[in-house]
């Protein structure tokens, strides 16, 4: 293992450092706006395809939480980034295979995209051997409740796919806290119509597990909305980090 951070490119960190700041003034607006307090709403900065030296540059910027999608490129990652001394809150939010389990629960702090009873007992059984504190996990609902799309389905006794089922198959795992819901909204809905939607559906949700109130929803293009109808984590990618295809 080497003490050596990766280098960054000092116009890189410029370049960070005013994506930043633009996002966080979104933040605020849209908080000013909805009448919620700014501190209940966390950025996620979302770095897959972005180097370990710009999750370094963000963590000294203040960023605490980091998203991730791939486990294959996650694990390296996350390993690079402790080898700096540097320990954000790793988010793994990306689709999980079961057989990814016992590599994620190693490094992730939270995955947000549980969306099965069968993946929720896979990721409690790894997180119980390989963690010492339980996994939050937010389960991945489907506005839209189309099953090709992925995501839990709400209002459905599949005991598999149905939201009931995924959430209590979640609270019953050992290794797991169940945290709350995450969404994106699908490809042709309006926004206001998504999270509208979602919405309705976190209120029956917390009404049935008040603990779960985490509500991670939003992403560059439609973080305001999000917030407007009570996200509490909203993932912020190309807004952030800026198009990975203008990087060097």
């Amino acid at each position: 293992m080497t003490d050596a951070k990766p280098t960054v490119r000092p116009d890189r960190r410029a370049e960070l450092a005013a994506g930043l700041a633009q996002v966080r003034a979104r933040i605020a607006d849209a908080c000013a706006t909805a009448g919620r307090d700014r501190s209940e709403v966390t950025m996620v900065a979302v770095t897959k395809t972005y180097p370990a030296s710009d999750v370094l540059v963000l963590a000294g910027l203040g960023v605490t939480e980091v998203g991730e999608n791939r486990d294959q490129e996650a694990a390296g990652k996350a390993a690079e980034v402790a080898a700096a001394g540097v320990t954000p809150r790793w988010h793994f939010i990306g689709q999980l295979q079961r057989n990814k389990c016992r590599s994620v629960v190693r490094y992730a702090d939270v995955v947000q995209s549980v969306d099965s009873a069968r993946l929720a007992r896979a990721l409690g059984a790894a997180a119980a051997a390989g963690r010492e504190r339980p996994l939050d996990v937010l389960v991945q609902l489907s506005i839209d409740g189309d099953p090709a799309r992925g995501g839990a389905l709400p209002g459905s006794a599949d005991p598999d796919a149905g939201l009931g089922p995924v959430a209590e198959a979640v609270a019953g795992a050992a290794g797991l806290r169940l945290a709350g819901l995450m969404a994106v909204a699908p490809l042709g809905w309006e926004p206001q119509r998504a999270f509208a939607r979602l919405a309705e559906v976190a209120r029956e949700f917390r009404a049935a597990h008040p603990e779960a109130v985490a509500l991670s929803a939003g992403m560059s293009g439609d973080l305001e909305t999000a917030i407007e109808y009570g996200a509490t984590h909203v993932r912020v990618g190309s807004a952030l980090l800026g198009m990975r295809s203008t990087l060097r």
